[in-house]
């Protein structure tokens, strides 16, 4: 049966109308997955010397104190990017497969996941460094099974937060109450959690703690998607209470305001919107890497502007770059309208410049690690909003990526969001910046750097009618390949 489930996952691969793009998609996602699995290999060997010999401490010891944030992390990025358990099940119901088979494969693809075993290049040469400097093999293998446990429970609660929204706020909460005692001093976490951890290369019983979590993960997983294994699930909806939302304050705005009530409304209401909502207020976190100097690598000043365009730009880079494919769903019938192009792409532009404000004024508390960790953040922010946000529009027009919005699987997009046109077209919104500060701060000064991404960015609102002109005439070039592109099974 399983044999057969797999036949029918390559059929509909290969048969797909969005091959060509998938396989480039699949190629390029390969390449950034060996070299994330070439960079845990690296900094699992060189962490291991570089904790024992520059640091004098037991590298054992300390991976351990930190797993708790290791697997928090792993929580947090599978929630926000991990793909859900995904078949297309409307087919099969009609065929004599049981709904229990049917569940099982669609759980059991999860057991594959990249979020899964990309884990095990980090600990499987962690342990074997272990074993070579005389720790006991056993208790490493029982620490690694361990781990594993805890990884595939943290694999199947995703599943289960991604269906129940109380449970996402039960386990955010938890997790931002622990944080916040640690970081005042009230309460140190890793004070119970590293002698469990420990505890697992000592005693095996410490290890069926994780092993029976993994289990009634599985099993709460396995109920709940076998009881809304059914073909009209998700078409209708329980309301204790109908809502009507007018947002009158947008009339203001003209004719661009109908497309604004249904972003918000569409950010509110949806959770794969919500979802890019989240990492952009993740993206606010970005600059602790850059600011408090505690990555080598960054400490260069070309990078603080960087991280500028990254904390200020973080619902511009997630939200954005998927215009207009958020409206995919009844995209031929708003062209088939008397629409102009120009005040539906006016209507994103307003909401990515209102957010990129509101992100800087976030961002406030920078101010902490000096002045111009605060003046690169805002400089980064006119950028974003004169020069970033025409380039964000501009490479819509190619990502012909329809977003199905009743569907979990994933929150960026699918797969025809991949060509060269929007890989050369997100140059300008990195790369164009850094260069601009490099020649400001390289010939004069820091301060001639930042005045002169900063200049950059208000020529672009000083052209902000000419720029939207050729943007519309680009939509208008590709608008039937998009609408194709969005009538397309997958």
């Amino acid at each position: 049966m399983i044999k057969h489930f797999v036949t029918l996952q390559r059929k509909s691969f290969w048969r797909a109308a969005s091959l060509s793009s998938s396989l480039w998609m699949k190629v390029f996602m390969g390449f950034w997955a060996f070299y994330l699995m070439f960079m845990m290999v690296a900094g699992s060997i060189g962490g291991f010397f570089y904790i024992k010999e520059e640091m004098g401490l037991d590298p054992f010891e300390l991976v351990n104190q930190f797993l708790i944030y290791w697997v928090v992390i792993d929580l947090v990025f599978r929630y926000a990017l991990q793909k859900m358990p995904v078949v297309n099940i409307k087919p099969l119901l009609l065929l004599p497969f049981s709904k229990k088979k049917i569940a099982s494969f669609a759980l059991g693809k999860t057991g594959f996941s990249f979020f899964n075993y990309i884990h095990a290049f980090f600990f499987i040469p962690f342990s074997v460094l272990l074993i070579s400097h005389g720790y006991n093999p056993l208790g490493v293998l029982l620490w690694n099974i361990g781990l594993i446990a805890v990884i595939y429970h943290n694999n199947f609660l995703n599943i289960l937060l991604n269906n129940k929204d109380w449970l996402v706020v039960l386990v955010g909460g938890v997790m931002a109450t622990l944080g916040g005692l640690q970081y005042y001093g009230y309460f140190d976490i890793t004070q119970y959690s590293s002698p469990f951890f420990k505890g697992m290369y000592t005693h095996i019983l410490w290890v069926l703690i994780p092993v029976i979590l993994m289990l009634i993960s599985i099993y709460f997983s396995f109920i709940m998607y076998r009881k809304n294994l059914y073909l009209d699930a998700g078409l209708s909806e329980k309301s204790e209470q109908a809502k009507t939302e007018n947002l009158d304050w947008l009339d203001r705005f003209g004719k661009t305001a109908v497309f604004l009530k249904n972003d918000i409304k569409l950010i509110k209401r949806n959770k794969r919107a919500r979802s890019t909502v989240i990492v952009s207020i993740l993206f606010l976190f970005y600059g602790l890497l850059f600011f408090t100097d505690s990555v080598d690598a960054y400490e260069g000043p070309v990078w603080k502007i960087f991280a500028g365009i990254f904390v200020s730009g973080g619902f511009l880079l997630s939200f954005g770059q998927f215009v207009p494919s958020w409206d995919s769903s009844y995209y031929p019938l708003m062209m088939s309208q008397n629409i102009r192009y120009k005040e539906y792409l006016s209507s994103k532009w307003w909401l990515m410049v209102c957010a990129t404000l509101i992100a800087t004024v976030l961002s406030v508390p920078y101010i902490y690690f000096g002045w111009e960790a605060y003046v690169a953040i805002l400089v980064g922010a006119i950028y974003n909003m004169g020069v970033n946000s025409h380039v964000v529009l501009w490479a819509g027009a190619y990502v012909k990526t329809p977003i199905d919005l009743t569907s979990n699987k994933n929150p960026f997009g699918d797969k025809q969001a991949f060509n060269m046109k929007t890989m050369l077209l997100a140059l300008p919104k990195m790369a164009l910046p850094m260069i601009f500060y490099a020649i400001g701060h390289y010939a004069h000064s820091p301060s001639a750097g930042y005045g002169l991404v900063a200049v950059t960015g208000i020529i672009g609102f000083a052209f902000r009618n000419k720029v939207f002109d050729i943007i519309e005439k680009i939509y208008r070039t590709e608008k039937y390949k998009t609408l194709w592109a969005y009538k397309q099974k997958k």
